[in-house]
């Protein structure tokens, strides 16, 4: 079974709608964000606290399970399609054999 992982810089309502859209997708056995390990580094005492390039669109990873090669392949042309349209940078993690 295929398992897609890519990376999305965008809002909560940005993941959401990608979301919304695998959910909806035939063949797609599991949907799901996962954590960031990696620890904020936006100390309130820093003296790039509250810079303008700290607030911008949040990183978010997400991991589809799909049923077959071909739904894979589907997932990733409907999520490039809807990044496009929400105007939010999306990068597929390739899968190495």
């Amino acid at each position: 079974m295929p398992t897609l992982r890519m990376r999305l810089t965008g809002t909560e309502n940005d993941v959401r709608a990608i979301s919304n859209l695998l959910q909806s997708l035939d063949g797609i056995e599991h949907v799901e964000e996962v954590a960031d390990m990696m620890d904020k580094a936006d100390d309130p005492d820093s003296s790039s606290a509250g810079l303008s390039e700290n607030n911008g669109p949040d990183a978010h990873e997400i991991e589809i399970e799909a049923g077959n090669a071909s739904t894979a392949r589907k997932v990733r042309e409907a999520v490039e399609a809807l990044a496009f349209d929400l105007d939010v940078l999306v990068e597929f993690e390739e899968e190495e054999d």
